[in-house]
């Protein structure tokens, strides 16, 4: 209907039904068959159509949930309905994978039990194909889809352009087979409609040993060339539709040794990047190992280009929940990321499945450098309990109040309130931390509004009983200088809670977690945890270096 030769008075009467008359019943379908016959003989107007045919699917599907519809009529406006899958498919990628797996059974689906996570990832891959993206970056945990859903696009834009050849790449031969094996299955498999629509682009030839793939006729640079990094590429093909770079880092080992990286990055960018011809665009998916691996690299270098565009989804969301508890069990649950979690160390949990990349060459703190114990104190009074809280600034921040016991020269830290909360949620927190303990000091950091927040602490403290003399300070000082200044101390005098220990609460794991991850050398996403140990640091030392010396009166 919406086309160059229809007339202005039938669009709008189009526009109408389907807008204003949503209530349409299987007799007066008679618009909607007009509408059909006009989409589907006519595609001059290609934006347009498929913005009708969208509009269509939507009254189709109102339709079908009608009570009073018989056998007869829901079979026929299922049937319109699928059409309009069909006719957008060739255009529009998330109609392609729902027509694609048309006929399968819903637990064996790929895209529908998984959409909930990967809609707006097709949304960005369509942006891709039509010119709004160049460059586009995806990280996510092993095994929750990211290669599937690569491949599923090559097919689809392979089919959309059989006469230009693609490239897809990884670090080892059987990660390539693996990607020519899945397009040939979703090319020529009849569990799949490939052939419905793209019916000009039939499967020519196929060599399974150069791992190459023809469609509609036989190329001399194949439709689909599939090669790993180090495979040689000289010669073997050029690159016009898309450059496939799916998990070019083969693990921790290639991706802890900084020269490694750089000659990886120099392969990517000459063996790889220079088969591009001009508007090919660039898909590059994979765990994020390593600041320095491809992905990190490119995100660096094209950080303000409007057209490129990197995004990483972890395993646990902020709220500590799975992204991925996709339908019929081919996710993984948040009781299965956190198990995982408490199992790994803490730099390669947050690489694999947190997207969080860590130099470990410049990380601050290693498990291994702190003392630890058990949760039992020394016996007796501790010399002075004293506490300080880095007070919570814009964004994501977290509050950070780790509460120190000094018993000699060592500072065992029993409680940490660790927390990214809003202020009505810290602050009682903060306040109990302190009551619970019998903290007798809390120094407590002004920037950000912390005097604000120090007063409301103070008066929650009062409250409940409890006698915290409560100082506020200005810091202007150099943090990181400060951090790693106060390190060696901290190291050295203060022992912390066991984290392997059931009975260490889980925001006290975050706060050492964030320990950990502090690297001098990289871009830390947080260093609240850290900074809070080094004013606790400075803290303690004012105590222990204020000596009382008794000496005869000179008079």
């Amino acid at each position: 209907m919406l086309d160059s030769e229809i007339e202005e008075k039938t669009k709008r009467k189009f526009l109408h039904n389907l807008r204003n008359n949503p209530h349409l019943d299987c007799k007066t379908k008679a618009d909607i068959t007009q509408a059909l016959r006009t989409i589907y003989k006519h595609e001059k107007d290609i934006p347009h159509a498929l913005w009708a045919n969208f509009e269509l699917r939507k009254t189709l599907h109102y339709e079908l949930k009608q009570a009073d519809l018989s056998v007869t009529e829901k079979r026929k406006l299922l049937k319109q309905y699928w059409k309009t899958f069909l006719f957008a498919a060739p255009y529009d990628f998330h109609s392609y994978l729902i027509y694609m797996e048309k006929d399968r059974e819903e637990e064996k689906k790929f895209y529908t039990p998984r959409i909930k996570t990967l809609r707006p990832i097709v949304k960005d891959l369509q942006d891709l194909a039509d010119g709004n993206l160049d460059i586009y970056g995806l990280s996510m945990p092993p095994g929750t889809g990211k290669s599937t859903l690569g491949i599923f696009y090559m097919t689809w834009l392979m089919g959309r352009n059989p006469d230009k050849p693609s490239l897809a790449s990884a670090y080892a031969d059987k990660l390539t087979r693996s990607f020519y094996d899945g397009a040939i299955s979703f090319i020529k498999d009849k569990e799949y409609k490939y052939d419905e629509i793209f019916p000009n682009s039939p499967l020519t030839a196929t060599n399974s040993k150069d791992e190459t793939i023809d469609l509609a006729r036989q190329h001399r640079f194949k439709t689909l060339t599939c090669r790993s990094i180090d495979g040689g590429l000289t010669g073997a093909t050029r690159c016009e539709t898309l450059l496939y770079a799916d998990d070019m880092v083969s693990g921790s080992e290639e991706a802890l040794n900084r020269d490694r990286m750089d000659t990886l990055w120099t392969k990517f960018t000459n063996d790889l990047m220079s088969r591009m011809k001009e508007n090919c665009k660039m898909l590059v998916i994979g765990t994020r190992w390593s600041v320095w691996d491809p992905l990190g690299r490119l995100e660096m270098q094209y950080e303000n280009d409007k057209k490129a565009k990197f995004v990483k989804i972890p395993a646990l969301n902020e709220s500590e929940e799975s992204n991925f508890n996709y339908k019929y069990g081919v996710g993984f649950s948040t009781e299965h990321f956190k198990k995982l979690k408490d199992s790994m160390d803490d730099i390669s949990w947050r690489a694999i499945y947190q997207q969080e990349p860590i130099e470990r060459e410049g990380v601050l703190y290693h498990e291994d450098d702190l003392q630890y114990y058990n949760g039992v104190l020394p016996e007796g009074k501790p010399d002075a309990v004293v506490a300080v809280c880095d007070s919570k600034g814009q964004g994501r921040d977290y509050v950070s109040a780790p509460c120190g016991l000094l018993y000699g020269d060592l500072v065992y830290i029993p409680a940490w309130v660790f927390n990214n909360g809003l202020p009505e949620v810290t602050k009682p927190l903060v306040a109990k931390m302190c009551v619970d303990n019998k903290v007798s000091r809390m120094d407590v950091e002004m920037n950000n509004g912390g005097d604000y927040y120090a007063d409301d602490v103070g008066k929650q403290i009062q409250a409940l009983g409890g006698h915290t003399s409560i100082r506020k300070f200005f810091t202007s000082s150099n943090k990181i200088a400060k951090i790693v200044t106060e390190s060696d101390f901290v190291k050295k005098h203060f022992v912390f809670l066991d984290p392997k220990l059931p009975t260490t609460p889980r925001e006290y794991k975050e706060a050492l977690r964030n320990v950990f991850g502090f690297t001098v050398t990289g871009k830390a996403k947080h260093d609240d945890a850290p900074d809070s140990l080094a004013m606790l640091s400075e803290l303690v030392k004012g105590l222990t270096m204020a000596e009382v010396k008794i000496f005869r009166r000179p008079f």
